[in-house]
């Protein structure tokens, strides 16, 4: 029996003093321990100095990967003031730094409109950090200090003259509280800085690497670093067209801007051929709102009214005619809501949802006005743009049928025309149920074999499956192959669409190592991304990782494999570590149908030894520009990717 637990009074009550909270409950404050929350670090810093360019103070920001993982970052804008706080009585800085909830965007004196609005940012940097070091440029004065585990270490104290303004904030996070990996992603924050520089017009931001291995956590100098440098001077123009790169645009950008006593508004937007509706983008105070909020709804709302009216205006849309849905009318459209407000309303530290209700109003009038008077003043672009609502109300009825039709099938898998067909688990509970998306039916026959049938269930795939990059919703479900893919699932699709209803919580793309493996995970991640997104944002969308290599030893009978080798870096090392290399025949698996069951079992299958790889979109515009660029409709962008990546491959199967 277990010990009772000690008496529950006064003393079982802990209070945690100053930042003790944050190094506690880090995910209370950055949202995770693992990486998103690492780079949220850098964020928190780098949004202090967009403040200041926001306030019209900063014009340039450096952000710095050393090669010891700690990150700089230097702006020129005031400087973090120095001088000794009068309720404290201790350096600004350090207060800034130090105390939750303590920082210059409350009183609405020094800053009208900023991201940071809790006063929790830097100093929840500080306190998961192993040590930051601060100097200020105020004042004709260079002044330093430095703190340890939220701590001050050295006082504020001169260490020069000062010929400009600014402020240099070093950290170094602390591996004991960011376990799972601490290691920068030069990509993830080359995108936010781009955003950042999109919506601030005319702010230059530049990203250094000094890493020789960014993969290491500690590396060696780079010889050259890496360098990456935004600055926009057509602002969210500018990023709409970023959006629109390598497709089909009908219309030039739209831009208009508004303003009234809550704040202010600026918006783009330019329609293309694409079938995406997913590309709207709101920002408050520099900060995605990924989950929306008032000001999306202001915006879609006023599209919606505002080309129905037009379109019934010109005689386009009859009186026996319905409605073009919201869906209809933002079809291909990329659109960038940017709102400034003075005292905006988030859900949360995460700032996912905006809740002010008066920033409705100047979404919707704004774009009410701005929009409608484009399409009286552009009469050729705007014939296009309700042309192509009208093509995506007649294909949303024509794939309301097809979802009927698929709906109407007898059986959750009657009507299947593939070859292989689903071998389905016995376990009826999602959360502890997974599906295997193979390719082939040889791939199919080894992982119908070596799964658990309690747990595990097996759809072969064979071919290609079609690309609905290029296809609309209609013919993508007229496919037999997709339709199937749906069905078995089971969250429906498009407007019938309910992620609650996923027969499985992990739903794992096992492809061969090969150019047609890729191609068939590219074209499956395309699918999902399109039509299942919040399959991919719950976290249910794997990647699995079979082996590339395998060590046999040479001249034996024995057909076991001593090693499994999963990619070409790690075969070099792997050799090395052996006295005589030579004694090994390396295998390579150009397909999953090669291994045997107990192989594809023990490599890929088994949950204790295997490694999977969770898709998730850190970011929705790369992602949208990415399946633009490898799966639209223009052949120059494939090529000019071909043409730069074309070194980087290392195995090529003709």
């Amino acid at each position: 029996m277990a010990d009772k637990p000690e008496n529950y009074g006064a003393d079982a009550i802990q209070v945690l003093e100053g930042l003790e909270a944050v190094r506690k409950r880090p995910g209370m404050y950055i949202g995770s321990t693992g990486p998103r929350g690492l780079h949220h670090l850098v964020y928190e810093v780098v949004d202090n100095a967009v403040d200041e360019a926001l306030a019209g103070f900063c014009t340039q920001i450096e952000v710095t990967i050393h090669p010891d993982n700690s990150i700089t970052v230097v702006d020129d804008g005031r400087g973090i003031p120095v001088e000794k706080h009068k309720k404290e009585k201790i350096p600004t800085v350090e207060v800034v730094l130090t105390i939750l909830h303590a920082g210059g965007k409350f009183g609405g004196g020094s800053y009208k409109v900023s991201g940071g609005l809790h006063g929790v940012g830097v100093s929840v940097v500080n306190a998961l950090s192993k040590r930051v070091v601060v100097d200020v440029r105020r004042d004709g004065v260079e002044y330093e200090i430095a703190f340890a585990y939220g701590k001050t270490t050295d006082k504020l104290h001169e260490i020069g003259k000062a010929k400009k303004t600014g402020t240099t904030v070093t950290f170094w996070p602390d591996e004991q509280i960011f376990t799972d990996t601490c290691i920068y992603d030069f990509d993830v924050l080359q995108t936010r800085f781009r955003e950042m520089a999109f919506l601030n017009r005319g702010l230059k931001i530049e990203l250094i690497d000094e890493r020789s291995d960014p993969s290491q956590l500690v590396s060696e100098p780079a010889a050259e670093p890496r360098v990456a440098t935004f600055k926009f001077d057509g602002g969210i123009v500018d990023f709409v067209k970023y959006l629109n790169e390598g497709k089909e645009v009908l219309n030039k950008p739209i831009y208009f801007e508004a303003e009234n006593p809550d704040g202010t508004v600026e918006i783009a937007m330019q329609w293309t051929s694409s079938y995406s509706s997913s590309g709207v983008m709101a920002f408050a105070n520099n900060i995605n709102t990924a989950e929306g909020g008032t000001h999306l709804d202001g915006f879609k709302q006023a599209v919606t009214r505002t080309i129905n009216d037009y379109a019934r205006s010109k005689g386009i849309l009859k009186d026996k005619d319905p409605n073009l849905t919201g869906d209809d009318t933002r079809e291909g459209l990329a659109a960038i809501i940017s709102v400034k407000l003075h005292d905006p309303q988030f859900e949360g530290q995460t700032k996912t949802k905006l809740g002010n209700t008066e920033i409705r109003g100047l979404v919707q009038t704004a774009t009410t006005r701005g929009l409608a008077e484009y399409l009286e003043e552009n009469p050729a672009p705007a014939k296009r743009i309700v042309s192509k609502a009208s093509q995506a109300l007649k294909a949303r009825e024509a794939a309301r049928k097809a979802r009927e039709a698929v709906r109407d099938r007898k059986g959750v898998l009657e009507g299947f025309s593939l070859p292989g067909k689903l071998a389905d688990c016995s376990c009826k509970d999602p959360s502890e149920s997974e599906i295997f998306i193979v390719e082939g039916d040889s791939a199919g026959g080894s992982a119908k074999q070596a799964r658990d049938r309690k747990h595990q269930a097996i759809l072969p795939l064979r071919g290609k499956i079609l690309n609905v990059e290029r296809a609309g919703l209609n013919r993508s479900l007229s496919s037999d192959t997709i339709s199937s893919l749906i069905t078995a699932i089971g969250t429906g699709i498009a407007d019938d669409f309910d992620a609650d209803k996923a027969r499985y919580h992990r739903i794992i793309i096992m492809t061969d190592a090969d150019v047609d493996g890729a191609h068939i995970r590219c074209l499956l991640l395309t699918f999902f991304y399109r039509y299942m997104p919040e399959l991919i944002n719950r976290g249910y969308i794997y990647i699995a990782q079979p082996p590339i290599f395998g060590l046999k030893k040479k001249n034996s009978r024995s057909t076991k494999v001593e090693r499994y080798i999963y990619d070409e870096k790690a075969l070099s090392s792997t050799l090395a570590e052996y006295d005589n290399p030579d004694k090994f025949d390396v295998q390579r698996y150009k397909g999953l149908g090669e291994m045997d069951p107990e192989q594809l079992w023990e490599t890929t299958m088994e949950p204790a030894s295997r490694t999977l790889l969770q898709v998730n979109i850190d970011d929705a515009a790369e992602a949208e520009r990415a399946v633009t660029e490898l799966m639209g409709d223009k052949v120059e962008p494939r090529r000019d990717f071909i043409t730069s990546h074309a070194r980087d491959v290392r195995f090529l199967d003709i």
